[in-house]
């Protein structure tokens, strides 16, 4: 087969380990910087252009766009779709995955339990907003991110305040979110691949930083979920359209509760635990690309 892997960057361990997987199967692999294409649109024509030429004759895609340019690279994604090219998720998931309240209005809405959260710009109702996640300590997020980046976690009333009337300053919707005491620093990853979890780990940020990301220097550990978690992480996958992604949730007192679903998750998982994730991924698209393009039915 021909296959296409979105990336802005070549040479990165996610993208060379997916490169070197398909090439041993004898696959044709080509990795595109999907901020250099273009698309031509016209009657019954759609066409993707990168480096002065037409990329055709591709049986499947890979997108592993970056949430800076999760616009841009979702319609990259898009314009193959409309050629029926196969994709391991669907322009519209990478899209919904990149919005944090639209991710959670999902995940609420098919019964997925996720921390109590209260989506605002205004602060003129604030002890109302903190009321409604169990008072300070709470976390307060930018709308749009990842890797941990614009989370803060404000430790008392007055900060907290602090934070929204700055994120309201700069014009930034944000969300506050309670604050889940017993899994501080910690969290946890289950990597999804076609309905099944093919790796887990524990992720625990360093002394000082209640983030657990490893993109913020955090370290982890491999471990097995239990049944719970499992089931958490697969029907959160399945809400979101998503049939390649990472899972991340806290282990609360209530059960796991998910933080976020990443439509492009890292392999420095695969040095954790010791799992062939990228072998997984090609085997899903060695079993299905050929199959017509199922529709999304998220609906949102």
């Amino acid at each position: 087969m021909n296959i296409v892997i979105l990336s802005k960057e070549p040479k990165n361990y996610s993208t060379t380990r997916l490169k070197e997987v398909a090439k041993e199967r004898g696959h044709e692999v080509q990795v595109v910087n999907y901020a250099r294409c273009f698309v031509s649109l016209e009657r019954g024509n759609p066409i993707v252009n990168y480096r002065g030429k037409q990329i055709k004759n591709i049986d499947a895609i890979i997108p592993r766009i970056s949430s800076k340019l999760t616009k841009y690279g979702s319609s990259i994604v898009r314009q193959f779709e409309m050629q029926n090219v196969f994709t391991t998720n669907s322009s519209i998931s990478i899209v919904r995955s990149r919005d944090k309240l639209r991710s959670l209005q999902i995940l609420a809405k098919a019964g997925v339990g996720i921390p109590k959260t209260v989506f605002a710009r205004e602060v003129a109702d604030f002890d109302g907003v903190l009321d409604l996640v169990g008072g300070a300590p709470v976390i307060i997020k930018v709308a749009r991110g990842t890797h941990g980046n614009g989370v803060v976690l404000a430790e008392t009333k007055k900060a907290a305040l602090a934070v929204m009337q700055a994120f309201n300053v700069e014009n930034v919707n944000f969300l506050v979110q309670e604050f889940i005491s017993e899994s501080a620093g910690e969290d946890i990853r289950a990597f999804i691949v076609n309905g099944h979890v093919v790796a887990s780990m524990r992720r625990k940020s360093f002394e000082g930083d209640f983030r657990s990301n490893l993109h913020q220097g955090g370290g982890g550990e491999a471990i097995k979920l239990t049944d719970t978690e499992r089931k958490t992480a697969l029907k959160a996958a399945k809400a979101m359209g998503l049939t390649v992604c990472g899972v991340d949730m806290l282990r609360s007192e209530e059960g796991p509760l998910v933080l976020e679903v990443n439509s492009s998750p890292g392999f420095q998982i695969e040095k954790i635990t010791n799992r062939d994730v990228a072998s997984k991924i090609i085997d899903y698209i060695e079993q299905n690309a050929k199959a017509r393009r199922k529709k999304d039915k998220v609906g949102a």
